[in-house]
């Protein structure tokens, strides 16, 4: 089993920043895939970015040039830096943690942007 703690959501203005933090802990394999995904209210979940153990990075194209994804593997923590971000970045972001065939998913923290 994987547990997933979320942290750093929040309400921030258009145009401001947040970082959030997944930590990741239980019965973790080097060899996996984290990343962020989020929901809006009635809509399917979807990917915003994701990081391999060995560094590569896919992002959604909404979020290109804004988000950067990274990882401590020592740690098993994965975070979200957010810049620039838009009213339409509003959503709860879910971490989630895929290896051997299963994936794990946070508890969800929200993101609101607002003026």
């Amino acid at each position: 089993q994987v547990q997933l703690v979320e942290s750093g959501g929040g309400l921030v203005q258009p145009g401001g920043s947040l970082r959030l933090s997944c930590a990741a802990s239980g019965s973790i394999f080097s060899g996996n895939v984290m990343g962020w995904y989020r929901q809006l209210p009635g809509k399917q979940r979807e990917l915003v970015a994701a990081i391999t153990s060995g560094g590569s990075t896919s992002y959604a194209d909404s979020v290109k040039g804004r988000f950067t994804i990274s990882r401590d593997n020592a740690a098993n923590t994965v975070y979200l830096q957010m810049n620039g971000l838009k009213p339409e970045d509003t959503a709860v972001y879910y971490c989630n943690v895929g290896q051997l065939g299963h994936n794990y998913w946070g508890q969800g923290t929200q993101v609101t942007v607002s003026s």
